[in-house]
């Protein structure tokens, strides 16, 4: 039996249905919104995964082509093979508000396919399929504690805009994703153009009061839909095994946990686990997969009562004191520029590549081909935590960390007007100890004013932490990988001295407030303009002349109708001026050609061929013509390729012409001026009018 609830979003009805699709999944609705139109469903396996003791969820978001009323472009016309860098950033989107809802010890496969079905022009599918997600588990018996529902926020002359059209996002200054439970807020993703820190937490809480009746509704379906929830097992009585741990492990964990080196502290974790398990293994009671437990949850206490009631941080640190920070630019001799970013243990070295037009990136989405002339990606090997693992493409975390970096720094990046040259950045963590994608942002924003790309000002960014017991409140600056992973909040924020570009927020705690907001983003602040400084005294402005290993780029514009005259039969005249003179041409359906070569010369030199090629008549210009046929009231002439005009009877001499072959015949070549050229572009010549003239004189 289908049931539907519905509700109005940013002036839009949303509406849930459930109940007659996909039936055998364990939760599946459909979120329609305009003509966007989502599929989401949720199967939870009903045995429990032994051995494991993580949350086996998976989550995976995908854009159907025949939503867009396409077929795909791929070989096989199929949407097959790795996800595209959209879906995997949405599948991340979904997972990290719901993840934190489902209870500890909960280990059945549980998984999450959110399908787009149609897609209009207007309305985006991805917080209808967080808001779907929700609605899935929220009616299935996966003990998920929801429900979650998310909403995006645009900001446009100073105006909030709930769910922004395609069209208007061209608009905002504000783009953000908010997620919200009724105990408060969950999750913030996006970006800005340089907006305060008020502004920004103005934008939150728009959308959060806004997000509520998404959250009703989803309870009215659960009402009528709703299946009886899985119990979680949580074991027997482990009080012994607690006991016996914290006689053991307590006080070398507080001594532990305040080693301030990271492979020094985690090597002395693994020898107390190693001692504890060697002291207790021949116990009845215990059980290496709760020891396991134990140990982080003593851990956990321990850091969070020296935070909180000692004021004290794992290193030492005051609560808003920033790392040790080494910066240096052009450290690689060969690249286009460079840069080396180290904040304690965290430590990036960022590459700029320069490129032409063709290097873009072809983007296919269900809105149709764009093209990306700025990318930045991050790269986390192994060595870079001290761990030995295969080598595979990257991972959703590399790629979700890489687009964070890119959004914080593409409101300072020049567009293709301005700065001719596809940008890529690759940053390649080297050592990483929490906030290695806020490093990926200050190091490539060195290592573009290296290349001497003309950004607008350094970005830097900084991940904010907080720990919350009882009436305690503890905001932490540049937080350490412990800290986050032992934290109740992992707040991401980028910008330059004028404001916010970017920031991003997982929250694991319920009821976080507007004042902890606007001081943890102070805090975030007054750490971002302290690390600014840091990088300004490195390099303060762009270089003002690129790498000499860099290419060269001119910029020209044609007639569209001349470019068939300049790619010639088969791409003959193109590829004999690229061969000449050693450069990389693109040439774009309206006309401009980008020329790129290791010298300047070079590119110089393809542009006079290409002039002269694609050069067009210009009425009172001297030309060399060549006659290519005779008639009986004058002789036509070509005075450029593919280019010909008429040179009357009357125009061939100062006398009177009985007979064109008298003057002229096919084949010779003769000065000529070019008296007219009439609105249907054909053009009238004048042999009589060059006579006199010299050869110096043709502009051809």
């Amino acid at each position: 039996m289908k049931e539907i609830v519905k509700c109005e979003i940013g002036g839009k009805e949303l509406i849930i249905e459930s109940g007659q699709i996909a039936r055998q999944a364990s939760g599946a609705v459909i979120v329609k919104y305009g003509e966007t139109v989502v599929l989401v469903t949720t199967v939870t396996d009903t045995k429990t995964r032994e051995g494991i003791d993580f949350l086996p969820l998976s989550v995976d978001y995908q854009e159907m082509s025949y939503a867009a009323g396409r077929i795909p472009g791929s070989f096989f016309r199929r949407e097959i093979g790795r996800p595209s860098e959209k879906e995997t950033l949405t599948s991340r989107l979904i997972d990290r508000p719901v993840r934190p809802l489902f209870p500890e010890g909960y280990r059945n496969e549980t998984q999450i396919i959110a399908t787009v079905l149609s897609v209009d022009s207007d309305n985006e599918p991805d917080v209808l399929a967080m808001t779907g997600a929700s609605a899935a588990l929220h009616i299935s018996q996966a003990p998920f504690a929801g429900p979650i529902a998310g909403v995006r926020v645009g900001r446009i002359n100073g105006k909030f805009k709930l769910n922004p059209t395609f069209s208007e996002m061209e608009e905002t200054d504000i783009n953000l994703v908010v997620a919200g439970s009724r105990d408060g807020i969950v999750m913030v993703e996006g970006g800005a153009r340089f907006v305060s820190e008020q502004d920004i937490i103005n934008a939150i809480f728009f959308g959060y009061e806004a997000l509520l009746p998404l959250l009703d509704i989803q309870d009215r379906l659960r009402e009528r839909l709703g299946k009886e929830k899985i119990d979680v097992e949580q074991g027997g009585s482990l009080e012994e095994l607690e006991e016996a741990i914290r006689g053991l492990a307590y006080e070398p964990l507080d001594r532990i946990m305040r080693i301030p080196a990271k492979l020094e502290r985690y090597a002395e974790k693994r020898n107390l686990k190693q001692s504890v398990t060697e002291a207790l293994q021949e116990k009845e009671f215990f059980d290496p997969s709760a020891a396991d437990r134990i140990l982080h949850d003593i851990e956990k206490e321990v850091v969070r009562k020296m935070v909180i009631e000692e004021k004290r941080r794992i290193d030492g640190r005051r609560f808003d004191e920033i790392r040790p920070i080494n910066c240096e630019v052009g450290i690689l001799p060969r690249t286009h520029g460079s840069s080396l970013f180290q904040r304690g243990e965290t430590q990036v070295i960022a590459i700029t590549t320069l490129g032409s037009s063709g290097d873009e990136q072809k983007v296919e989405a269900l809105a149709g081909e764009t093209f990306k002339s700025f990318m930045l990606h991050y790269n986390f090997p192994p060595y870079c935590v001290g761990e030995v693992k295969m080598l595979r493409g990257p991972s959703r975390r590399e790629i979700g960390h890489g687009a964070l970096a890119e959004r914080a720094l593409k409101p300072v990046v020049p567009n293709s007007d301005e700065f001719p040259y596809t940008i890529r950045v690759v940053s390649e963590v080297m050592e990483s100890n929490g906030s290695s994608s806020m490093a990926t942002v200050c190091g490539a924003s060195l290592s573009l004013m290296d290349a001497g790309v003309p950004i607008k000002k350094q970005v830097a960014g900084i991940a904010m932490g907080l720990m919350v017991e009882k009436e305690e409140i503890a905001i932490l600056s540049d937080i350490l990988g412990d800290e986050d992973h032992l934290g109740d909040m992992d707040f991401k924020v980028t910008g330059t001295q004028d404001g916010v570009t970017a920031l991003q927020m997982d929250i694991k705690i319920a009821g976080i407030t507007r004042e902890i907001l606007q001081k943890a983003l102070e805090q975030a602040k007054k750490g971002r303009l302290f690390i600014l400084d840091k990088m300004n005294q490195v390099l303060s402005a762009p270089r003002p002349e690129l790498s000499k290993y860099a290419p060269r780029v001119i910029t020209m514009q044609i007639n569209p109708e001349k470019i068939r005259d300049v790619i010639g039969p088969g791409g003959k005249m193109v590829r004999s001026i690229i061969s000449e003179t050693n450069t990389k041409i693109d040439i774009e359906d309206n006309g401009k050609i980008t020329i790129m070569s290791p010298d300047l010369e070079g590119c110089k030199k393809a542009m006079d061929m290409i002039k002269k090629v694609a050069a067009e008549a210009e009425v009172g210009e001297i030309y060399l013509a060549r006659i290519t046929r005779i008639t009986d009231y004058g002789a036509f002439a070509e005075i450029l390729p593919h280019t010909e005009g008429l040179i009357h009877i009357s125009q061939l001499e100062n006398r009177r012409v009985r007979k064109v072959s008298d003057v002229v015949k096919e084949g010779d070549r003769v000065l000529v001026k070019v008296i007219d050229i009439d609105k249907d572009g054909r053009i009238r010549l004048s042999r009589k009018a060059a006579l006199g003239a010299r050869k110096e004189d043709a502009k051809n």
